[in-house]
């Protein structure tokens, strides 16, 4: 008698994600606990402060072809239906987590909105907020981290722990602006940034590939070493030659015809420098190599089993080295964004924690590239925010804003990112027998 099996789909030999878990979802028992927690503290704020007078959203920029009206809203009563909103929704994530079926991916995208929408209906009482501006300014923010995090998961796929992100932005940042500034060509500076950047990924391979030594040890040491080496470099050589060696030209921004001329999405995405579209692109090629080419195949299957890729004749830790070259190259170009778009020049210590936010957005975005790109574009808006705020005078604590991007990477990694795991080898030295 013979039997009838059921097909499986295809994997590649390697084991499903952990995050594809039909009864869990995103963040299935942490979710509504977060819910609840923002809920409340939102509600708290407006019963101790209730504001008056209206809150003006404005959805275009002075330059648009097609112009938006504003938004005008009564700022108090917007805001409570806002904290009813989101109780709506976290009432909703409980009843999901009490019947164990997965948390649907608009639960936490509305709430997010929504939660938003009051707490900036409070902030900007009687003033506007330019909402073009806001989006705008969070995406060209999470430069250095989208490159950073892509990065980050390219390396840990590949089964390497890439701590020594801080220090390829800032090798890169310093590589980007002295040789911007010996040619003249920002464009050049980019292409210094990369081979800085992979630079750093190489002396990370060669101790933690070739030597086995520990890689959080390793990355950490590198990223204290890139900062004393360029402190160094910068009061030894650039400040004495300032003129000659540190005052790169930026890139400006460069609007795209057409597509910059669409209402509200036109200005925030389309009216960037053009590191922001190359980001578009590298953000679009490792995703599709990844998962669509022999090559992804490849680096997934050295980072779950270094073994069986072995046995079916991939060298793994030849594709490990260029995994992280490229990783490196990459989070090299996000080093780029400091001195070529940021400022033009280079200054000590400038990435202020930029790698360490970006391996938590890797973290969060559970080893994919759209995913932790979308994570870092969330922790970019949590940082221009207080930007904006600031600038409107808002009654919200200076402090307060100036901690708001890490409380969102701690809530995020913590609260928000719900069962995941890492690639299986991760962090795992390969010894060939």
């Amino acid at each position: 008698m013979s039997t009838v099996t059921t097909p499986t789909p295809d994997t590649g030999g390697l084991a499903p994600d952990a995050d594809v878990t039909p009864a869990k979802g995103i963040g299935a028992k942490k979710l509504p606990i977060i819910f609840g927690v923002l809920t409340a503290l939102l509600a708290v704020v407006l019963m101790r402060s209730s504001p008056s007078g209206d809150t003006t959203f404005q959805l275009a920029a002075g330059t648009d072809f097609v112009t938006l009206p504003d938004i005008v809203v009564p700022s108090g009563p917007t805001a409570w239906v806002m904290v009813v909103l989101c109780l709506a929704l976290t009432a909703e994530a409980v009843r999901r987590m009490l019947a164990h079926t997965q948390q649907s991916i608009w639960i936490p995208i509305g709430f997010a909105v929504a939660w938003m929408t009051g707490f900036l209906s409070w902030a900007a009482a009687d003033e506007r907020i330019r909402v073009v501006s806001l989006l705008g300014g969070a995406v060209a923010l999470a430069i250095p981290l989208v490159f950073g995090a892509l990065g980050g998961v390219l390396g840990e796929r590949a089964g390497v722990v890439n701590i020594a992100i801080e220090g390829q932005l800032l090798f890169g940042a310093f590589a980007a602006a002295v040789t911007a500034s010996l040619t003249g060509s920002p464009w050049a500076g980019l292409v210094a940034a990369m081979v800085a950047g992979a630079l750093i990924a190489l002396i990370l391979g060669l101790f933690a590939i070739t030597y086995f030594v520990d890689q959080v040890i390793v990355g950490v040491v590198l990223n204290v070493l890139v900062v004393g080496l360029t402190n160094f470099l910068f009061r030894q050589v650039l400040a004495p030659n300032a003129d000659t060696l540190n005052s790169p030209d930026r890139f400006s921004a460069m609007p795209i015809p057409i597509l910059g001329e669409i209402p509200l999405i036109g200005p925030i995405l389309f009216r960037q420098t053009p590191l922001v579209y190359v980001l578009y692109v590298v953000v679009a090629l490792v995703a599709y190599s990844l998962y669509r080419t022999r090559w992804g195949l490849r680096v997934r299957a050295v980072g779950e089993h270094p073994k069986a890729a072995d046995t079916v004749g991939i060298k793994v830790n030849r594709t490990r080295y260029r995994t992280i070259l490229l990783a490196g190259a990459i989070a090299g170009m996000g080093g780029a964004y400091f001195s070529l778009v940021s400022v033009a020049g280079f200054n000590r210590e400038m990435t202020g924690g930029a790698g360490f936010i970006a391996l938590a957005a890797v973290i969060f975005g559970k080893w994919d590239p759209i995913r932790a790109a979308l994570a870092a574009l969330l922790f970019g808006f949590a940082s221009n925010l207080q930007g904006v705020l600031s600038a409107i005078g808002s009654p919200v604590p200076s402090q307060f804003m100036l901690m708001l991007p890490y409380l969102v990477t701690i809530f995020a990694v913590a609260g928000l990112v719900g069962r995941s795991r890492p690639p299986a080898a991760d962090g795992v030295p390969y010894r060939q027998q």
